[in-house]
């Protein structure tokens, strides 16, 4: 630190005299000196160079806190070098702790690195979503909305059961530092913050289904409908939710639950429910759509759109009279119908490079309007399949034919009529294009052998069929892409159930009873409207990350706590983040997220006296 002069000119001498600058040296990131200027002190004629250079060391002996041998006699430079003090602190030109700052690099200790981008990301989300005023609007305590936030950013980052979840969020992240819960996190807590969260379950989905429209200008013209289940690990006796049913995990073993949603076109949940594990699709859509007419504007109706397992004459009907438009694929292929157009068909190439062919069709006693759509890739993907089945039925066939030359085999009639059925019953696609013969004893009460054949003219029509499907709506459709965009919106809930099934890990549930199963599924869905939010705003920038990359990234930044002792004898604890990446950053800028989500956290422990401790035969020996 030094008083550097220019000559000006002084006004109110009107001479040209030396102006003075109070300059402090430091060297930039490279390396390199450079200056800056900390007071415009102004001219100081009536001051020698001596007097400047002791007013100099007398603020350089302040600001690292050193005494002082011998006490300045010339009241000049007290005056000065106080005055100039006081405007240094006043100013916040000097850091006055910065000799407390000084850290002994033998005495640093790095400690408590935690995960905290992920966790970041997710709590800016919170925001957006307006979480905590709606929760505080239903009367909630700030400490029971602290919680669940914490729960429900953690159940998106580290999707897992509430006991491993305690132990991540004690352990492993900062996200209480985010949240500003000070309290210990156990597994209890969070089984009673989910049920809570649950207890609110159609209010909550209302709040956040319009939230989103509002901060993405979303209008729901068209919506998705569909189900999924996951099973259940365990018996599940006393269950009133698991049951046995068809599992799309292919888990024959194991109890179901049934999650049914609708979404809109970017993904986002407009309504949600859970049913028992044997409920057919067709039997949910009803219930469904009187709870969308709740959470929707009654004037607003949007075209649903729906899979072929939902899509019953009886529910199609109901949506009609309900003011509903429909999408859908038909649940039986047509067989009696005429192309509408004359003209040739309408080639869509794929995001996959495949040709589809589009051709509208009708027929005599359907009104809807229908779309034949003949598809190369699901052809072969048809025929595959189409290939394996076969084969499985001959081996089905097989079976009961050997069966029949062995001794204390199945021959008797009616038993051989059963295990057939059964085979045709595993396998319908493809059992009507075999002919089976049974060569019967003369009682007719026995089976003596079994042959069977493909019938060419049905393998053929087959054939002929494979790859080819039909569309179905009440829109007035005047181009055939059009239908054909719309009904493939339907991959939208498709991605959506397996980001809650593969990134959130939602199968499977080990819950015993019955309400902390929805609990658990419904967190499973908050925390999916807080990774849709993430999601949506990085696809509208070109970012097509997953989920699990997202988090991936997002754990590069740390939060870290550094110890150290300084020449005060005071230990210093500082928590810092660590810079994110420019991977992270660029998903921060995306967002509109600062870089760190605090700066620095500095607290100072002073260092305990240490007392001599008087010994038992000292206190023995008295002064006289």
């Amino acid at each position: 630190m030094y008083f550097k002069s220019s000559i000006r000119k002084n006004p109110a001498t009107g001479n040209y005299d030396g102006y003075f600058r109070l300059v402090e040296s430091y060297r930039n990131a490279y390396g390199r000196v450079c200056h800056r200027t900390l007071l415009n002190v102004g001219f100081l004629s009536e001051y020698s160079a001596e007097q400047l250079n002791a007013v100099r060391r007398h603020i350089m002996d302040r600001l690292n806190g050193q005494e002082t041998l011998f006490e300045e006699k010339d009241l000049a430079v007290q005056t000065l070098t106080e005055h100039l003090w006081q405007r240094l602190i006043t100013e916040k030109k000097v850091d006055i702790e910065q000799g407390r700052k000084m850290i002994d690099a033998d005495t640093m200790q790095h400690k408590e690195a935690r995960e905290i981008g992920s966790e970041w990301i997710g709590k800016h989300a919170w925001d957006q979503l307006q979480f905590e005023p709606f929760l505080a609007s239903l009367g909630w305590e700030k400490e029971t909305i602290q919680l669940a936030a914490t729960q429900i950013i953690s159940r998106a980052v580290y999707p897992s059961s509430e006991l491993r979840t305690s132990h991540w969020i004690n352990e492993n992240s900062a996200i209480c530092d985010l949240t500003a819960y000070t309290h210990n996190i156990t597994k209890d807590k969070l089984y009673k913050s989910a049920l809570n969260l649950y207890s609110i379950k159609d209010e909550l989905e209302k709040h956040l289904s319009n939230r989103t429209n509002d901060l993405f200008n979303l209008d729901d013209k068209i919506i998705l409908y569909d189900l999924t289940n996951t099973y259940f690990e365990g018996r599940k006796d006393n269950s009133r939710l698991a049951r046995f049913g068809r599992s799309k995990e292919k888990r024959k073993d194991a109890k179901l639950v049934v999650l049914a949603m609708v979404v809109n076109l970017e993904g986002f949940i407009k309504y949600s429910n859970i049913h028992e594990g044997n409920m057919a699709d067709c039997q949910t859509l009803e219930q469904m759509i009187v709870k969308l007419n709740s959470h929707t504007c009654p004037s607003h109706k949007p075209t649903i759109v729906l899979d072929a397992g939902i899509a019953t004459e009886e529910n199609l009907k109901m949506l009609a009279s309900k003011g509903f438009k429909h999408v859908c694929v038909t649940r039986t292929k047509l067989k009696d119908y005429q192309y509408a157009k004359q003209d040739g068909a309408v080639v869509l190439t794929t995001k996959n490079k495949q040709e589809i062919k589009l051709h509208a069709v009708s027929t005599p006693e359907k009104t809807d309007y229908y779309l034949e759509v003949v598809s190369p890739s699901k052809a072969l993907k048809e025929q595959s399949m189409k290939n394996n089945f076969e084969v499985r039925m001959e081996e089905e066939l097989q079976k009961i034919a050997v069966s029949l030359e062995k001794k204390g085999g199945i021959k008797r009639l009616d038993k051989v009529y059963e295990r057939i059925g059964r085979a045709k019953e595993k396998y319908p696609s493809i059992a009507g294009i075999y002919d089976i013969h049974i060569e019967k004893n003369k009682e007719n009460s026995h089976a003596l052998s079994l042959q069977w054949e493909k019938n060419t003219a049905k393998d053929q029509e087959k054939m002929s069929t494979l790859g080819h499907y039909f569309l179905r709506t009440n829109l007035e459709i005047k181009k055939e892409e059009h239908l054909w965009n719309i009904y493939n919106t339907i991959r939208e809930i498709e991605s959506s159930f397996r980001c809650l099934k593969t990134d959130l890990d939602l199968r499977p549930i080990y819950h015993k009873n019955d309400d902390s199963t929805m609990a658990h599924l419904h967190l499973g869905i908050l925390a999916y409207w807080l990774v849709n939010t993430v999601r949506h705003q990085l696809k509208m920038q070109g970012i097509k990350h997953s989920w699990t990359s997202i988090v991936r990234i997002g754990n590069t930044q740390k939060i870290v706590e550094t110890i150290g002792q300084n020449t005060y004898n005071q230990i210093l604890k500082i928590k810092r983040c660590t810079e994110p990446k420019e991977g992270l950053k660029q998903i921060y800028d995306v967002l509109g997220i600062k870089y760190y989500p605090y700066t620095k956290r500095k607290f100072v422990v002073h260092k305990p006296e240490i007392e001599k401790n008087e010994t038992l035969n000292y206190k023995h020996f008295s002064s006289g």
